[in-house]
């Protein structure tokens, strides 16, 4: 705690420049699929960038950040060299701070509360660069010592399943297996991981940081089932009589249509489809995924968040790798102040050549005789009163009507739950998102429990494990009390 700590000097520290975070150049990052930050020049600059935090005792930071990190704390740790502590600290709330660290949302917030992100000063002062920070120390963590090996509790013989392997399934099951209980995860995906290994580019998070954190759960004795869709290779009902208690954090994995005339035509992709068959080697893949995703010559991507992000940037990479020149297009309804996602994907996007056309929606997709797409009709938009999420609604322009030409096109729009798995298991539903005890996670089913993105919609990989840490405690607690004769 900071009433633990020596008081610091904040006059001085505000006075510290903000340290560079290095990245590969966009003429060179899009000729390989490497991540693009690269992060601190050296220890040195890693420590002097935690130094800049002026351990305030209110912590914002912390209230910002929903699982509650002590990011103080953990920076003290690192100004003074001790990086192993430092990443202890992260990991004493959060699961998975080599994801986090990456690709939250920072600035939305911890580094959006910043105390020393003032920008009333004169000049402006950035944020401490607190998601490269925890990046930093959680990866010499994982590079040098590896995954700390928590102390197991003794085995209870109670048997839990854990459907999904994505952040809130992985945080569950990590938490479950230290408890003592035997922990089996069902995956969909041939290989476990879910939106982390499947739906996240390589250029945002490398796939051997959560092949690792997979590894890490095998030894802890955490068991995978892979290749089995819950809901059609096995039902709920049948998962409830075999384990003692269940956990669903299957996601929002359902591309959202569009529902304009066109979408059946080939060469339209949904997002989860095109990112996976772009980023993931084919022999991972379902049989029918196997086949790559043609680099296009004009490929357009609708839609405006990361995911849309994600798609233009794969897109100028496939491209690139089969050495044709290309023109890659994000059309988006709004204008970039109404955008959903991170200023720094767009900024990344613009770096390495994408277009950007606002204001923009499509109305059609038009194909040729085969039955390939060949242009996007679209409508120009103007902003008119703010709709139920608080933008400013976009409407068409009458007489606006116009093709842009593409030969491939993303729909990146957003994700639905799956309807059909709540309503075959009797589950209470939203249109599909699980209706839940918020404290507990608890379903309407006894010792079925939920958490993540089948419960708020597709949102955040930290909210998500904010969500399965409390569910984790709450079926804890259920399994104290199930009696020996309901072991599965």
């Amino acid at each position: 705690m900071e009433s633990e700590r020596p008081k610091v000097d904040r006059k001085l520290r505000f006075s510290i420049p903000a340290q560079t975070i290095h990245k590969q150049a966009p003429h060179e990052r899009v000729c390989n699929w490497n991540e693009v930050t690269l992060g601190f020049a050296d220890d040195a600059a890693a420590m002097k960038e935690a130094e800049r935090c002026i351990q305030c005792p209110a912590a914002p930071c912390m209230k910002a950040c929903p699982i509650g990190n002590d990011i103080p704390g953990a920076f003290w740790e690192l100004e003074h060299g001790n990086f192993l502590e430092a990443a202890n600290i992260f990991r004493l709330t959060s699961t998975m701070p080599e994801v986090c660290g990456r690709i939250c949302p920072q600035e939305r917030l911890c580094e959006g509360s910043c105390v020393v992100g003032n920008q009333k000063r004169v000049p402006p002062t950035p944020p401490v660069h607190i998601g490269r920070l925890e990046a930093f120390v959680a990866d010499r963590q994982r590079t040098t010592t590896g995954f700390p090996k928590p102390v197991l509790a003794a085995a209870t013989g109670r048997s839990v399943a854990v459907v999904g392997s994505g952040p809130a399934g992985v945080t569950v099951a990590e938490e479950l297996a230290k408890a003592g209980h035997r922990v089996i995860v069902y995956e969909a995906w041939p290989k476990p991981g879910g939106i982390l290994l499947y739906g996240i580019p390589n250029f945002k998070l490398a796939k051997s940081i959560t092949e690792g954190k997979i590894r890490f759960l095998e030894e802890l004795g955490v068991e995978f089932v892979c290749n089995t869709r819950v809901g059609t290779d096995i039902t709920l009902d049948q998962l409830r009589a075999q384990y003692d208690v269940v956990f669903l954090g299957h996601g929002a994995s359902i591309g959202a249509s569009a529902s304009i005339p066109g979408e059946d035509l080939q060469g339209v992709y949904w997002a989860t489809d095109y990112l996976a068959r772009g980023n993931v080697p084919t022999f991972e893949l379902p049989e029918h995924q196997r086949k790559p995703v043609p680099p296009g010559a004009n490929v357009v991507i609708i839609g405006g968040g990361d995911t849309s992000m994600d798609c233009v940037r794969t897109a100028v990479r496939l491209a690139i790798q089969a050495g044709r020149s290309t023109t890659v297009t994000c059309a988006y309804r709004r204008t970039e102040a109404e955008m959903p996602g991170r200023e720094e994907e767009r900024r990344h996007a613009k770096d390495e050549g994408v277009q950007f056309t606002f204001l923009t929606a499509p109305t059609r997709f038009v194909g040729d005789a085969s039955g390939h797409i060949t242009a996007v009709e679209c409508i120009r938009m103007e902003l008119g009163e703010p709709d139920g999420s608080g933008r400013r609604r976009p409407v068409e322009v009458p007489g606006s009507t116009h093709q842009i030409p593409a030969d491939t096109v993303v729909l990146a729009i957003g994700y639905w739950t799956d309807e059909d798995l709540a309503e075959g298991a009797h589950l209470q539903h939203k249109s599909g998102r699980l209706i839940v005890d918020e404290a507990t996670g608890a379903t309407n089913l006894p010792g079925v429990f939920a958490g993540g993105d089948d419960v708020r919609g597709a949102d955040l990989v930290v909210t998500a494990i904010a969500e399965a840490k409390r569910a984790a405690a709450a079926m804890c607690a259920y399994l104290s009390g199930v009696p020996a004769e309901a072991e599965g």
